[in-house]
């Protein structure tokens, strides 16, 4: 019997909206644990997840049958609405419209996590445009600075 077998490793990110310090350290394990039960959900699994008050990064094994915008309006639209839920101190919560991603090969997986892993002691001398603008550099991404930052 023939099998279709892949294995599509993506790195995501993206802000909060206007990048506010919006999301808590207390809610962050929460936070991220629902999205991995999302991701799961759809049969994507997270494989790792990091961030900071502002924005996330995640790495995720894309499901076959899944497209990664189909994927996103759900962790974004689901995750909203339990930031809403679940943290009152954020009421006007809400994700930056779009989200950057990328795809990583296998060789390429374990330097992800450590990166995600580390971003709180990154970003306490890089913000985020200027990570994603490396990034965009890196992968040979055009962008254009006035449709990227909300």
């Amino acid at each position: 019997m023939a099998s279709t077998l892949t294995r599509l490793l993506v790195h995501v990110t993206f802000s909060t909206k206007h990048r506010e310090a919006a999301i808590s350290e207390s809610a962050e394990p929460d936070l991220y644990a629902y999205i991995g039960g999302i991701c799961r959900r759809m049969d994507s699994p997270l494989l790792a997840m990091g961030g900071t008050a502002n924005h996330v990064h995640m790495m995720i094994s894309l499901a076959k049958t899944v497209a990664l915008a189909d994927l996103m309006m759900h962790v974004k639209r689901d995750s909203s609405k339990w930031m809403h839920e679940r943290e009152p101190a954020a009421p006007g919560f809400a994700w930056q419209e779009g989200y950057f991603a990328f795809s990583i090969g296998e060789s390429g997986a374990e330097g992800l996590r450590k990166y995600i892993a580390s971003q709180k002691t990154h970003h306490a001398t890089l913000d985020f445009k200027d990570e994603m603008r490396a990034f965009f550099t890196k992968y040979g991404v055009e962008w254009d600075e006035r449709h990227v930052w909300e």
